[in-house]
């Protein structure tokens, strides 16, 4: 299956409910009038684009159509997508990896998102672009986590630094920077401790734990990355908003996109925080990972088929 049909897939919900309200916006041969733009504006709002979002996409299709850029309804989707497609340049996209010695990706995100399978997934990405990675799990407060990513570090082929469960994480990231210094690892990915965005002090220690990193490797981290339920539509807003005030979030693992109903908030996140996405969860395997294509994520999202 490729990568366009992957993302179709993932998205049949979001595109069924946009593409339900598309059905009855778009007339062939009919010109755009403002019931049309109401019924598209209630077909992006169901799926959960946000309120946000969804006034300024359709400011942007109202000027369209005013200065005569767009003048029957069949314009519409394609217009409305080659502008989502802009939000997403492809150098915001890119990893940013260092210059010299390991590049450090700290990965980020409540429990139950998907986090610690996302870090087996990026460790998989990463192998197959020939990059020796190091885990750090430093996830040692929720039970199992580390053993979790032991079994993933064992299925992939890449080396583990961790603690007993109930460590001080800010310690096994130490002694992971250490070991990817010494180790002359490419990458080394920590997995850090899972946290609610309401729970002040563990997001503290969230930013305590870049402190350690950023003292032990110069210009480190290099990526944070906030791993995000696809399925949880406009809360994903709020967890990366409060995300992004106690580390910098550089970038989105968005997870568990097969299925999800609520695929436009992506659209909105980036609108309205300018983090972009970077990597996407397709699947259960590590080998179901890909860097977010914003053309074929549209496309996908926006059309019934291929046609």
């Amino acid at each position: 299956m490729g990568l366009f049909d992957r993302f179709k897939k993932g998205l049949s919900r979001t595109r069924e409910r946009i593409a339900g309200g598309l059905r009855s916006v778009i007339r062939l041969g009919q010109k755009i009038d403002q019931s049309s733009l109401t019924r598209l504006e209630d077909a992006m709002l169901a799926a959960d684009f946000g309120p946000a979002t969804t006034e300024k996409l359709m400011g942007v299709v109202r000027t369209g159509w005013s200065r005569g850029e767009i003048v029957e309804e069949q314009e519409i989707t394609d217009y409305l997508a080659n502008h989502i497609i802009d939000l997403w340049p492809e150098s915001d996209r890119q990893v940013h990896f260092a210059e010299t010695g390991p590049t450090v990706v700290l990965v980020t995100g409540i429990n139950g998102s998907g986090k610690t399978t996302s870090v087996a997934k990026l460790a998989k990405y990463f192998v197959d672009q020939d990059k020796k990675v190091i885990l750090g799990a430093c996830d040692t407060y929720r039970a199992a986590a580390v053993e979790q990513l032991t079994v993933w570090s064992d299925r992939i082929g890449v080396q583990i630094v961790k603690h007993a469960q109930g460590a001080d994480p800010g310690a096994v990231a130490y002694d992971a920077c250490e070991a990817a210094v010494a180790r002359d690892a490419d990458v080394l990915l920590i997995d850090t401790a899972g946290r609610l965005h309401t729970q002040d002090h563990l997001m503290r220690e969230l930013a305590k734990i870049r402190k350690v990193v950023e003292k032990k490797i110069p210009g480190a981290p290099h990526e944070v990355l906030l791993v995000l339920d696809a399925t949880i539509g406009q809360n994903a807003i709020l967890q990366a908003e409060q995300f992004s005030e106690h580390v910098a979030v550089t970038g989105l693992f968005l997870a568990k996109l097969d299925g999800s109903a609520k695929g436009g908030v992506i659209v909105g996140i980036r609108d309205q925080l300018d983090v972009p996405v970077k990597f996407v969860g397709l699947g259960e395997t590590p080998a179901d990972v890909e860097p977010f294509d914003p053309a074929l994520f549209v496309k996908a999202m926006l059309v019934e088929s291929d046609a």
